[in-house]
């Protein structure tokens, strides 16, 4: 990387995917992050979010980005779109089975206090249509990350950081050019809070406005937007 600027590390995915996991891996393995503690350790992410709110509002003011370089950040699937034009970044971005995610969201939305109860009938229908939406913006966010001018793109899946934290973490520190702790970064994974496990499903077509509506209602409601 000498003579050209840092890339920014960018840990992204869907909601509940496993980004903090590797916000953690790479935190042990020597890569400064960049978060500001205002969501704290919960239930839902006991060891933290790793959230830099100033992601939210990069479209309107990506100043965040000029501290960045070199730095781990997370930012969710959804805000990939807002980044400048040639942004040199290296993207590890989360994939997780979507009956997974999903079970995952609803236990966070009813502790929130929104979503429907455990068992409702329309909560599994809203789920479908959710599962649906998601893997259309999932088509589309990687078709698009993969075309993009300073865009480097790793796909890590979180059942395989899981089985094998070792390798994940080994392929992670060679996409990064880095060296890292390989082992710390391993021994921080904790398989017991893999709590949520269920089928996924694909989709075909790209997203509508009202699909886009309906993602982005999700991550507010999530508070991630």
């Amino acid at each position: 990387m000498s003579g050209r600027p840092k890339p920014v590390i960018l840990v992204s995915g869907l909601p509940r995917s496993g980004t903090s996991m590797i916000m953690q891996m790479l935190e042990a393995g020597g890569v400064e992050i960049l978060c500001d503690g205002e969501r704290a350790a919960d239930d839902d992410n006991p060891k933290g979010y790793y959230e830099l709110e100033a992601v939210k509002g990069t479209k309107d003011d990506p100043s965040w980005l000029d501290g960045a370089r070199g730095k781990a950040v997370k930012l969710i699937s959804q805000l990939l779109y807002d980044l400048p034009e040639g942004t040199p970044c290296k993207v590890i971005f989360l994939r997780r089975e979507m009956g997974e995610i999903l079970a995952s969201q609803r236990k966070m939305l009813e502790r929130r206090g929104g979503g429907g109860a455990e068992g409702d009938g329309d909560s599994d229908v809203e789920d479908a249509e959710m599962s649906r939406i998601f893997e259309t913006h999932l088509t589309e966010v990687l078709s698009w990350a993969k075309q993009r001018s300073g865009l480097e793109l790793l796909e890590v899946w979180h059942a395989e950081v899981l089985r094998d934290s070792a390798r994940v973490a080994a392929e992670i520190e060679r996409f990064l050019g880095l060296v890292l702790d390989v082992s710390a970064m391993g021994a921080t994974v904790d398989g017991g809070l893999h709590r949520n496990r269920a089928a996924g499903v694909t989709a075909e077509d790209y997203m509508d406005a009202d699909e886009e509506e309906a993602v982005a209602k999700r991550l507010r409601d999530l508070g991630y937007l």
